[in-house]
């Protein structure tokens, strides 16, 4: 086959040179699309931007569903906040009480620790904090529990609603209870009975009761909050008169206890050096003892007793209306700028 050679034209030479090759890339055109998408990225940001003279529009726009809103909030908080019934708090400072009276097998230890040894019969450690053991038992299960039944608190703590200044009296939940027939009406579902069970008062009870120590002058507070500020400071007066006395009436066990172990050693010994030792003993555990009985306030001793509360302690009746209301506008607001958004979206 034989080769022809093409010859071009002086213009289809000068054309064909004109044309870009797809090898080259020219800076200036990139800087120019970078320039472009950079322009295109601020008209974007301008868009999403918030403005605030379309925002106040929006909101004037819809001022009366934000105000028909705030005040349906702000009246159904007030009803909520009269609705609920007056709570007062009594309070009692207590300090610790002095120790040296401590009865059983501590005190033993703690005052005679030296001849206990020599006599061969151990005492056990030093003295416990009686304080603190005294906190523990007033929040037991146990302790509430028989505190509730001595005292023949179930009702007023599980069936009442609230409480009547003119006449100091209690209201009873009528359909919880029925004071005439003093039956429980409370309906509610297995295994539950209609009457609550210690367990469920003593929960209820521990929910009033407040039981704080400072750390720096070991002062302990207790406060009971109930609808009758009488019933809440008797209770609190019931319930530091029953702690000392559990409390003393457990040393009491202890140091009887102690007393009879050591007259039993002496029987038992034949040494007359040891007899003197267990009689020394036996003086000083009767002694303690003597000193249980006679100290009313054993462990607790109270530097300011509870007094009826004139003022009530909650609910913060003008701070939930408040915050109702705050809540109602805040809501209709939102309720307002979303309907707005809707409709403009819908119209573009």
């Amino acid at each position: 086959m034989e080769y022809v050679p093409v010859l071009k034209t002086e213009n289809q030479s000068a054309k064909s040179s004109d044309k870009p090759t797809g090898s080259t890339f020219s800076p200036e055109a990139f800087l120019l699309s970078q320039q472009m998408s950079q322009q295109q990225a601020l008209q974007k940001n301008s868009g999403d931007e918030i403005d605030l003279s379309e925002l106040w529009r929006a909101i004037w726009s819809g001022k009366l569903t934000i105000i028909a809103i705030s005040f349906i909030f702000a009246v159904a908080s007030i009803a909520f906040a009269l609705s609920k019934p007056d709570i007062y708090k009594a309070s009692v400072l207590l300090s610790p009480a002095s120790s040296e009276g401590a009865g059983g097998m501590g005190g033993l230890a703690g005052q005679l620790g030296g001849l206990a040894s020599l006599a061969g019969v151990s005492l056990g450690g030093g003295g416990t904090d009686k304080t603190a053991l005294a906190l523990e038992i007033i929040k037991s299960r146990a302790f509430l529990e028989n505190f509730i039944a001595k005292h023949e608190l179930l009702v007023p703590i599980m069936a009442s609603k609230k409480w009547e200044r003119a006449n100091d009296s209690l209201v009873i939940d009528d359909a919880l209870y029925d004071t005439a027939s003093k039956k429980w009406l409370r309906k509610v579902s297995a295994p539950k009975k209609p009457e609550p069970s210690p367990w469920e008062s003593y929960q209820s009870l521990l929910k009033l009761l407040t039981v704080t120590q400072d750390k720096d002058t070991l002062l302990v507070t207790i406060s009971i909050d109930f609808y009758s500020p009488t019933l809440a400071k008797q209770w609190l007066i019931w319930l530091v008169a029953d702690v000392n006395n559990f409390m003393r009436e457990q040393d009491e066990q202890e140091a009887q206890a102690s007393i009879d172990y050591l007259t039993k050693q002496l029987n038992n010994t034949e040494v007359s050096a040891m007899e003197v030792v267990f009689y020394q003993l036996i003086e000083e555990q009767t002694k303690s003892m003597m000193l249980i009985k006679v100290n009313a306030e054993y462990v607790l001793k109270t530097l300011d007793p509870a007094q009826v509360p004139d003022i009530k302690d909650s609910p913060k009746r003008a701070l939930i209306v408040l915050l109702g209301s705050i809540l109602g506008s805040i809501f209709s607001i939102l309720l307002v700028l979303v309907r707005y958004s809707s409709h403009k979206k819908s119209t573009a």
